[in-house]
């Protein structure tokens, strides 16, 4: 299985970071071939500037900073994501990534008798989220989880018929313990296991 795990944290010694290891030695172990993208490591620019939006319904983005990026979706069979929940929903910078490389003519067509998008990414039949939330579960479910509805309903629409998804988030991260980041760590371990 080719996974690609797009990690999002601009902290390099941050949790997130005990996270994104976790998943990509698990995910190694299983023999998995795993490209890694740190879109804060890398510099990666998320603005989606006003040519390329002119254009977007025209053809697929010609920045040579993206030819990399969609490389790799073309490549992957599943998509990890592993960030931060702020605001409840995605960070910026991943947010910026979703609108620049999941474009048109590379994850979809837009028919020009404007009948039903084409998926392009058919061959992406697993797509998983591991994140971090300040708050509660509570509170997230009533804000309504925008984050985690964009990855496992927007994306995964284009994705494989019966893609399998996986949606793991320590919540109220604000008041974790060293315990409960060692117990989500273990949680991680283990569904990724099975993903």
């Amino acid at each position: 299985m080719r996974v690609l795990v797009v990690y999002c944290h601009p902290v390099p010694d941050s949790f997130c970071a005990a996270v994104r290891d976790t998943a990509v030695g698990t995910l190694t172990a299983r023999g998995w071939d795993v490209r890694l993208v740190d879109l804060y490591a890398e510099g990666f620019d998320p603005v989606l500037g006003a040519d390329e939006r002119r254009h977007y319904h025209d053809r697929a983005p010609t920045d040579p900073a993206l030819t990399s990026h969609i490389d790799n979706l073309k490549w992957a069979e599943a998509v990890l994501f592993v960030y931060p929940t702020w605001w409840y929903g995605l960070p910026a910078m991943l947010k910026g990534w979703l609108d620049r490389v999941w474009a048109t003519d590379v994850a979809f067509k837009l028919p020009a008798d404007g009948g039903r998008i084409i998926s392009l990414v058919p061959h992406i039949t697993r797509i998983g989220v591991v994140t971090t939330c300040g708050a509660t579960w509570l509170i997230s479910f009533f804000m309504g989880q925008p984050g985690r509805k964009t990855i496992l309903r927007g994306m995964r629409a284009l994705c494989a018929k019966g893609c399998r998804t996986m949606y793991l988030a320590h919540y109220d991260m604000d008041r974790s313990t060293k315990q409960t980041r060692a117990a989500y760590l273990a949680k991680v371990r283990r569904r990724l296991e099975k993903f």
